[in-house]
Parts: structure tokens; C-alpha cells; sequence
């Protein structure tokens, strides 16, 4: 199994660079920044530092979206970076929450994404392709490799990323939603004629690692809220207990009343008073180093190929250092 970290990019930009470093330190692979112009800083700026501070870290946004920066621009960042660094870099991708919505504007629609998947992967990779009725291609690009990984939660996005992802992300961590969506991706890919292998199952959630569960609880309690806004919007679409979105999933939206998005992502959100102690439990991993053993082994299990770690919380040194420490080892080892 291999690891990842997730960070915010409040200023300053060192911040999430030293973390990064921390991180790979520590062994973790993957280095995820959030992306949303308005909220936080810009993300592939200081991709471009973390990549020049780090050897081995594959860094990427946890998500982009199509619409923010034109397909084009996308893949010649993405491509310019790897020019720069060797191919070290993943794209994140979904339809667009915070960073569409601050900025007024409604999430991609699922067409939209399907075809920025297919666009940027080719293009990065120095391929030719067709963007709004034109054929172009990066003259530059030579032995470019840039994977696309799609965030879904939803019966039609979870068969695309299957379809057409190079991985799956997936934004919580409780292993019933995690087995019922990896099958999903699965039989997809299966559908479509794909090696359902060759689709990487990422799972990121927030981890602390500590024997005081109710503090642990109320630093990661803004994660519930986070993905009740993407549950939301699967309940307002299939309607509840339509069986298409486990009821697992949806019920706990019920007592949900409204989010503001200056407060996403981060301890203490007061929109995440609704979420229950159970789903927090469920979606995230929290206790002593064994309870996240445990938990962990149980997703590899169901087919998970990475866990990375959102690490926005009181104790964000301290949970990469006990994962270096007393986790990471332990599920690379056995």
C-alpha cells in the first residue's frame, strides 16, 4: 500500500513544502494539494517548489476540475513540470466543488469531465486531440506520462472513472462504502473491456493518530461536512433510499442546513455540527497507531492501493511522524 498526504495551501507556501518534505522523510509517495483559486493559494506554483525540494514524491491536486484552466493549459503545466522533474506528477480530477462554487458558478457536468480526462491525458502525454472542434497537440512534449485520477462518489461517476480514469479517488474512509464503490469502478472497467487492475484505488481521508478519540473527533469532524456537500448533491439527483447511492451514505445529510465555504476543509467548521460521531468514525481514522493498522489493512483488503491522509488538524507533524513511524512500515512490510 502506499501513502499520501493532503494539505490546504494557506501562506505561506514554505509551509506545505517543509510537510512535503516531512512526508517523504517519513515514506510517504504522493503529495496532494487541494485546488480552488479563490480559497487557497495556486496550487501548481508550489507543486513546482515541492517537486524541486523533494527526490521521489508524486505531487498532484486532490482535485482540479475542467473549467478552472482550459484542458490545454492543464496539460502543459502538468507536462512542464514533468520536463522539469521527471514525470513525478498525478492528476487529481473531479467536477469541481469549492472552486466553482466560490467563484459563482455551478460543478462541471459529468460530460464535460469525461472529455477533459481523455483531453489533458493526451495532450501531457504529447499526443494530439481534438479541444472544442480543433486539433492540437504540444510540440514540445517528449516521453510525457501523466496519469488521471477521478474523484467520484455517484452510481454514473463512479462507472466513468471506471471507464476512464487511471484511478479512482475516493474521499472517505469506512469500508462499506469503500467495497460497494470499488466494485462499481471495477465491474466499469470490466465493462468497458479494461483490466479492472490497471484502475489504482486511492482513498483519502483525514487520519489522527492519538488515545483521545473526542478530540480527534472534533478535529476532523469538518470532514463529514466536506463530503455531505458531494452526498447532497447525490440525494437532490437520485432522491433517498433510491438504491443507486447506499443509504450509508445519504442519511446522515438529513440534518444538514447549509455550508460556507470559508470555513471548508478546516477544524472546528461550525456547518459540521451536524455530522454524528458515527460517520466521523466511519470516514475518517482515528485512535492509536493499531486502530489505524487495522483499519487500514482492512481496505487494502478491498482493494485500495493507496491511503493518503488529510492532514488538516491540530496535530499535522505529529500524525506524519507517526505514520512514518509506527504505520507506513507496517503495511509496506507484511
Amino acid at each position: 500500500m502506499d501513502f499520501g498526504v493532503v494539505l490546504q495551501l494557506d501562506p505561506p507556501a514554505s509551509a506545505a513544502v517543509g510537510l512535503m518534505r516531512r512526508a517523504e522523510r517519513n515514506g510517504f509517495r504522493y503529495g496532494w494539494t487541494f485546488d480552488s483559486a479563490v480559497l487557497w493559494q495556486e496550487p501548481f506554483v508550489v507543486h513546482s517548489r515541492i517537486l524541486e525540494h523533494t527526490e521521489h514524491l508524486i505531487v498532484g491536486p486532490m482535485v482540479t476540475n475542467p473549467s478552472t484552466r482550459t484542458p490545454e493549459v492543464t496539460a502543459s503545466t502538468f507536462a512542464t513540470l514533468n520536463d522539469m522533474y521527471g514525470n513525478r506528477t498525478v492528476c487529481g480530477i473531479g467536477r469541481g466543488d469549492s472552486a466553482m462554487r466560490v467563484a459563482g458558478r455551478p460543478p462541471n457536468t459529468l460530460a464535460r469531465l469525461g472529455e477533459a480526462i481523455g483531453q489533458i491525458r493526451d495532450l501531457a502525454e504529447g499526443r494530439e486531440t481534438d479541444v472544442g472542434g480543433h486539433r492540437i497537440r504540444i510540440p514540445w512534449i517528449r516521453n510525457g506520462r501523466l496519469p488521471v485520477w477521478m474523484a467520484a462518489y455517484g452510481p454514473k461517476a463512479l462507472a466513468m472513472a471506471g471507464r476512464l480514469a487511471d484511478g479512482f479517488i475516493l474521499q472517505l474512509a469506512d469500508p462499506f462504502l469503500t467495497e460497494w464503490m470499488v466494485k462499481a469502478v471495477r465491474q466499469a472497467a470490466v465493462d468497458a473491456g479494461r483490466d479492472p487492475a490497471d484502475v489504482a484505488i486511492c482513498v483519502a481521508a483525514p487520519a489522527y493518530v492519538g488515545d483521545d478519540l473526542d478530540h480527534a473527533r472534533e478535529q476532523c469532524r469538518w470532514f463529514g461536512g466536506m463530503v455531505g456537500n458531494h452526498v447532497a448533491d447525490l440525494v437532490a439527483r437520485y432522491g433517498e433510499h433510491s438504491g443507486l447511492v447506499p443509504d450509508e451514505l445519504t442519511d446522515y445529510v438529513k440534518a444538514r442546513e447549509g455550508y460556507d465555504y470559508a470555513h471548508h476543509g478546516r477544524a472546528g467548521n461550525p456547518d459540521a455540527a451536524f455530522v454524528p460521531d458515527a460517520i466521523v468514525d466511519r470516514f475518517c481514522l482515528l485512535g492509536p497507531a493499531e486502530a489505524h493498522r487495522e483499519k487500514l489493512r482492512a481496505l487494502r483488503a478491498l482493494g485500495v492501493d493507496q491511503f493518503a491522509v488529510y492532514a488538516m488538524h491540530d496535530a499535522t507533524e505529529a500524525t506524519i511522524d507517526a505514520y512514518g513511524a509506527d504505520i507506513i512500515p507496517a503495511l509496506t512490510d507484511d
